[in-house]
């Protein structure tokens, strides 16, 4: 019975061990994640846009009761700002929030300056609470509409203009900014459209900066949604990277 009871104790005792092992190597992560968010932002502070609070993103977005969507990282909700402006916040999930991802939609977004590309008006990192503050598109993204059931209501004069923008988008991204940038991820759903259907590129979640002169591409680095990735990435083909999943947009 003494036997028992020790196997017992000890079998308990090595559980336990476990766990608070786990559970500081959870923090220690969290933390490192942290650190490494927080160098990222005072490193580019005189380029940051406006950094908001938890409890200002909560009150922007009215409780988050105004959900526009479910993404692979997250939601996002509709709100407005102290100025009457309409936005769209997108909250990274907890258990997906993950700080290089964060970094890398802030880092490639804020060099960005193009008509269609989106605006990311600002943000808010407090732990494991993430949000990008955007402007707000009133008519949704691309893929609402042309995957949509109903009768779609668009010129074909109008199809042309937005899948031209998207080309001139990519362009920009590719020749137009100080470091070359890829997406990996251009797809209907990351394309949005304001109030006259001018598209936007969105969601830089896996996008990556390279410099102007680099043509390669480390195979570690491609990322991006199946179906819409670019067979010339296994290939090591920098330039050919958006080419595909434009032919799919398009299609």
């Amino acid at each position: 019975m003494f036997r028992c009871g020790m196997i017992l104790l000890r079998t308990f005792l090595g559980i336990t061990c476990l766990i608070i092992l786990v559970v500081r190597k959870l923090k220690r992560r969290h933390l490192s994640m942290d650190d490494m968010i927080e160098n990222f932002l005072q490193s580019q502070n005189n380029l940051m846009p406006i950094r908001y609070s938890y409890f200002e993103i909560k009150r922007m977005m009215d409780g988050f009761k105004n959900k526009l969507g479910q993404g692979g990282y997250g939601s996002v909700f509709k709100g407005k700002l102290r100025s009457g402006q309409l936005v769209a916040t997108k909250l990274l999930d907890k258990s997906k929030a993950n700080g290089q991802d964060f970094i890398n939609e802030v880092a490639t977004i804020e060099r960005i300056h193009h008509v269609d590309v989106v605006r990311l008006v600002g943000f808010c990192v407090k732990g494991s609470k993430q949000a990008l503050v955007y402007d707000f598109m009133q008519n949704g993204s691309l893929d609402k509409i042309i995957f949509s059931t109903e009768i779609n209501t668009l010129s074909w004069q109008k199809m042309f203009e937005i899948a031209l923008g998207v080309a001139q988008g990519i362009e920009y991204l590719h020749r137009g900014c100080e470091m070359q940038i890829l997406h990996f991820d251009i797809m209907p759903h990351n394309i949005l459209l304001d109030e006259n259907f001018i598209s936007k590129i969105s969601n830089f979640g896996l996008a990556k900066l390279y410099s102007v002169d680099d043509n390669i591409v480390s195979l570690t680095a491609t990322r991006g949604t199946l179906g819409y990735m670019a067979l010339e990435l296994f290939y090591k083909i920098l330039e050919a990277s958006h080419i595909k999943p434009m032919f799919i947009v398009l299609e």
